[in-house]
């Protein structure tokens, strides 16, 4: 080895190693430390932390300091392990994390703690313990259970949707109709204008479909006239249902919060390709109105309509049982006397002239164009959750608050019920006797009858007459009195009544609708 030992050295620009030496350049302090190596490879070694290669890569071994780094960097950090939280600062570009071990504890990454501000993603499943799985498709929970403040906004507990008859399986008044009048339970039927009167029914949901993979059975079907003299500017098909203003008031929804929102849906199926609008209006204080489209539908396919409604600060529901929203989920056709130039999804006062926009009429001038519906929910808060199914008992429970239809021929349902109750004389003429209702009605009901000559049979002393009708003596929202009249003349002190089953159109209900 050659050594050169001057305090100074200029004006040399090249230096060659001797042959025998190991071709190695290095240099020391004057301890005897070797500072500085180039090897026979071109490798530069500063101390014992740095290697620089001829290749660019460049090796630290201890604390590396930067002020800056420019232009482009790329690499693995497959190596960078033990690395302290305070030496790393700034913001870090998005890495995969897969192969990111050994990380010191810090105060958002601790033992058993991992503390993310913001919105946060994590790929695939994750496990809590043994006892909690969070995929995409949901959360599983085994063992004691889940404790949380509200579900969407709402109550964890009790009934979500705020309609009645929304799975379309009630009908105490028949299962078709083509009066403007109610049908389904709770559905209130409307047209007018038109050539043909379209038919309203109760239809099977078919199997193997979505809808009915999700428990539906019913829904209520429109099925057009032939409107041979085209779509007039009155013209107009539709149905809607009431809610009562104190289910609105009270049901948690923040109504006059722009911030606080309700969710609709429903399963539609038309057999016309188009573009329907819905429509939702208040009946408290100034009446408030707005309009949603379903979007194009495709030709005879269900599609689910799903629309997040906010509150607004023109909103008012009274605390009572009178109407307080009125919906109709999708109208059929509104002609241009109903409609107007409008923005969709917001409040505004309402207008008889401006219900919705202006709606194409291919369906309605469609001859027997059909529209079906069923699953209609209205529940508090942001998102649409699943139907909340009920029994057919619970749900008829609901509907006979509004509607009770007490004795029916075999033509109204299947299977009829004929009785009617007993009747005590008050004369020989008139008979009274009491009818209790299954449920408290809304209000005072009114008759819903389709009586005649001999329609109705008083049975007494082994023997029986026919009459033909009944009248209110009182009515009352938990029973009536009622007056058996018209043709009956009797000497018995009492008897039963009930319908001449021969007439299997009669019926004998109680009507409370809104």
């Amino acid at each position: 080895m050659t050594v050169i030992n001057p305090s100074s050295i200029s004006g040399i620009t090249s230096i060659t190693m001797p042959s025998g030496d190991g071709n190695v350049l290095t240099i020391h302090t004057n301890d005897g430390t070797e500072r500085f190596r180039i090897d026979s490879s071109g490798n530069v070694k500063v101390g014992s932390a740095c290697t620089i290669s001829q290749d660019g890569d460049v090796f630290f071994t201890g604390v590396t300091t930067a002020t800056t780094f420019t232009g482009a960097h790329s690499g693995s950090g497959a190596n960078l392990t033990s690395l302290p939280a305070a030496q790393l600062t700034g913001t870090l570009p998005a890495i995969s994390g897969a192969n990111l071990t050994g990380i010191a504890a810090t105060d958002n990454v601790r033992t058993g703690i991992l503390d993310v501000a913001g919105v946060s993603t994590f790929r695939n499943t994750m496990n809590v313990g043994a006892a909690v799985t969070i995929s995409e498709s949901g959360i599983e929970a085994s063992g004691i259970g889940i404790t949380c403040a509200n579900i969407n906004g709402g109550a964890i507990g009790g009934r979500r949707n705020l309609i009645i008859n929304g799975a379309m399986e009630v009908a105490q008044r028949g299962t078709s109709s083509t009066g403007t009048t109610y049908g389904l339970d709770r559905m209130k039927q409307e047209h007018s204008g038109t050539d043909e009167a379209p038919t309203y029914a109760q239809v099977d949901v078919s199997s193997g479909t979505t809808p009915y993979t999700e428990g539906f059975r019913k829904a209520l079907k429109i099925t057009n006239g032939n409107q041979t003299s085209g779509a007039g500017s009155s013209d107009y098909v539709y149905w809607w249902t009431v809610l009562e203003a104190q289910n609105v008031a009270k049901s948690g929804w923040n109504y006059t919060s722009a911030s606080s929102f309700i969710t609709i849906s429903f399963w539609i199926k038309s057999s016309v390709a188009q573009n329907f609008y819905g429509f939702l209006q208040t009946a408290d204080g100034t009446s408030q109105s707005l309009a949603y489209e379903t979007g194009s539908l495709t030709a005879d396919t269900w599609t689910k309509i799903v629309k997040t409604i906010p509150g607004n600060s023109n909103l008012q529901f009274d605390n009572d049982a009178n109407a307080g929203l009125y919906w109709a989920p999708a109208r059929a056709f509104d002609g241009t006397d109903r409609t107007a130039s409008m923005s969709l999804d917001t409040w505004a006062t309402y207008s008889g002239s401006s219900r919705t926009p202006d709606a194409t009429s291919t369906w309605y001038t469609t001859n027997d164009a059909t529209l079906e519906i069923t699953g209609l929910q209205m529940e508090v808060g942001p998102q649409a959750t699943a139907f909340e199914h009920r029994s057919f008992g619970e749900e008829l429970a609901l509907c006979q608050r509004y509607f009770y239809m007490h004795a029916f021929g075999s033509g109204v349902a299947s299977p009829d019920s004929s009785p009617m109750g007993v009747a005590t004389q008050y004369s020989i003429t008139s008979f009274f006797g009491p009818i209790q209702y299954p449920v408290r009605m809304r209000a005072h009901p009114s008759f819903y009858k389709s009586l005649g000559t001999d329609r109705l049979l008083f049975f007494a002393s082994a023997s029986s007459q026919g009459f033909d009708d009944v009248a209110s003596q009182d009515f009352g929202v938990n029973s009536s009195i009622v007056n058996y009249y018209d043709s009956l003349n009797s000497s018995a002190a009492a008897g039963w009544v009930q319908l001449e089953n021969t007439y299997t159109s009669s019926y004998v209900g109680f009507d409370a609708e809104l």
